[in-house]
């Protein structure tokens, strides 16, 4: 019995072990706080930024979202116009970016190309009296254009002085003296040109030569060039005749066979030397050298020669075709015998079955300045240096679009009128059309002011 009731004693403190277990896992555990003397600083604030207001960048138009396959698809006979989006091969779904906002609309502008018109003509004209000076004062309602025989609508109608790109070509090929009366009046050339103005050099002999690129007419540079560019002429041909024109002849025989010029001749025959005259290649040159300067100023050829050509590969016709296409005049002046007084008006005259030994009349009327100048002495040279700068830089000049096709490659011929009488206009006698946008002055209304 004793026995029992201690057993039983020991199981119910057993059991209250176990309760007494059992509810203090049931409570939570609070930690004691350790005490401490250290103050530890909060973190920094993230830095506020302003509202920003991001850019979208301009991009291809986004293509909208395929429908689903079976949400009112049409019939195959109603279907929509192809809209700008992309090509089938390459299209895909480009979901807007919420960050972005909406996608933004394309300007037509953007894909718009620049048209330019190529058919403004531009046409410079000088007007003379019966004296040959220059005639001041004309005035748009005095002057009247027409293209192929039909009266043109003037756009442009200017007396302002352009400045000048001149392409200065001399000939090296003639004698002596004349050479000398040309590199003597050399000197004189840069007080005819402005500031403004630029000048390339060109000389010719046997061959065309460089002698350099377009530089300021008045720099230093230039009138060294042209010092360096001075040649000494070429010798005339010495005339055979006197009593040792003919071998020495003893018993029939010829004493020295080195003396006679061909087997079996007595007399010694002479051939003169072939002279080469490159002034088409010349011409060519400086056109060529023309042809890439800035629009907005006078494309001139300036030639100072006695008109002889003969060795050239480049054809005459050639050669002023591609003048009348770039706008390119050429002036002359001309010296040596092709200068000889009364030279001028046999140069008119063209006597049948005879050749022209004087090519530059024909090339400054073909394109636009008239008659060369004829100078035979040193100081009439000079002189035609400014004669030819003033006649090139204040021209009159009118502008109109053409009425004919843009591109036809057919010559174009043109006539300026002038409503005055007793007077003489010079102008090129037509162009040929090019894709080439010409130089437009600033379109001016033409003024009521006389």
């Amino acid at each position: 019995m004793v026995f029992g009731k201690q057993i039983a004693g020991m199981g119910v403190v057993a059991l209250g072990l176990t309760l007494a277990a059992a509810s203090a896992a049931a409570q939570p555990q609070t930690a004691t706080p350790v005490a401490t003397n250290q103050q530890i600083p909060d973190a920094p604030r993230p830095q506020t930024l302003p509202q920003l207001n991001p850019i979208t960048p301009v991009g291809p138009a986004i293509p909208d979202a395929p429908p689903p396959a079976n949400a009112g698809a049409p019939a195959k006979d109603d279907q929509l116009p192809p809209t700008t989006s992309l090509p089938a091969a390459t299209q895909e779904t480009i979901a807007p970016d919420p960050d972005q906002g909406p996608a933004p609309e394309l300007d037509s502008k953007i894909f718009k190309l620049p048209t330019v018109r190529v058919n403004f003509v531009q046409l410079p004209f000088t007007v003379k009296d019966s004296k040959g000076q220059l005639v001041p004062g004309i005035t748009w309602r005095d002057v009247r254009v027409f293209e192929n025989g039909k009266r043109q609508q003037m756009s442009v109608y200017t007396t302002d002085p352009f400045p000048l790109s001149v392409a200065l070509v001399i000939d090296q090929s003639v004698d002596y003296h004349t050479m000398e009366k040309i590199n003597d009046s050399l000197e004189a050339l840069q007080g005819a040109f402005a500031p403004y103005d630029e000048v390339a050099l060109f000389t010719y002999n046997n061959g065309v030569r460089k002698q350099t690129d377009f530089l300021a007419a008045q720099s230093a540079r230039f009138s060294a060039i042209l010092e360096r560019s001075k040649g000494k002429g070429r010798e005339p041909d010495m005339a055979m005749g006197g009593p040792l024109d003919q071998t020495q002849i003893v018993n029939n025989q010829i004493v020295d066979p080195n003396t006679t010029a061909t087997r079996n001749q007595q007399g010694i025959t002479h051939y003169a030397e072939k002279q080469f005259h490159t002034l088409n290649d010349a011409i060519l040159a400086a056109a060529v050298s023309l042809g890439h300067m800035p629009p907005g100023r006078r494309r001139i050829v300036y030639v100072i020669s006695d008109g002889k050509e003969y060795g050239s590969t480049a054809h005459e016709k050639e050669v002023i075709r591609y003048c009348q296409t770039n706008n390119i005049t050429v002036y002359a002046t001309l010296v040596g015998d092709s200068a000889v007084p009364g030279t001028e008006f046999l140069d008119r005259i063209h006597l049948p079955f005879t050749m022209r030994d004087n090519a530059l009349p024909r090339y400054t009327e073909a394109t636009g300045s008239g008659a060369p100048d004829y100078e035979f002495r040193q100081g009439g040279i000079e002189k035609s240096f400014q004669k030819i700068t003033v006649q090139a830089r204040n021209q009159y000049t009118i502008g109109y679009y053409s009425h004919e096709a843009a591109l036809d490659d057919r010559f174009r011929t043109t006539e300026v009128v002038v409503l005055r009488p007793n007077l003489t206009v010079i102008s090129k006698k037509g162009y040929y059309p090019t894709a080439t946008r010409t130089a437009m002055p600033t379109p001016v209304t033409p003024s009521a002011t006389p």
